[in-house]
């Protein structure tokens, strides 16, 4: 589900711009605590959103731990060069649409649509 969730944080900033031209600066630390995959994948999402937009930053690299219904992420980028980044959008925040955390096979799924 870790792993799930790191894709996740990735396909998020690939909306915004192309992860791999995030330079790796400086790392934000979040948490969040909820029983409910599905919710804690929200919570998890919009966590990134919130300090994307609050640091007027960008990530490149994710590390989630998950125990006990408690996530602790850091996320490692940099501060928006406009210039260098060319954001596409601006992501106000994941929905419940397609809400999705669960295990297909040996690997995890975990998505939900996100508002621009």
């Amino acid at each position: 589900m870790e792993a799930a969730f790191v894709t996740a944080g990735l396909a998020l900033t690939a909306i915004v711009t192309d992860p791999a031209n995030v330079k790796i600066a400086s790392q934000v630390r979040i948490r969040c605590e909820e029983s409910d995959p599905e919710l804690l994948f929200l919570d998890f999402i919009n966590g990134v959103i919130y300090e994307m937009d609050t640091r007027q930053m960008v990530f490149g690299q994710y590390e989630v731990t998950i125990h006990n219904g408690v996530l602790t992420a850091v996320l490692s980028g940099e501060p928006l060069d406009v210039s260098r980044h060319n954001p596409a959008v601006e992501v106000k925040g994941a929905t419940l649409t397609e809400l999705k955390v669960a295990q297909e096979g040996s690997q995890w799924c975990a998505q939900c649509v996100v508002d621009v």
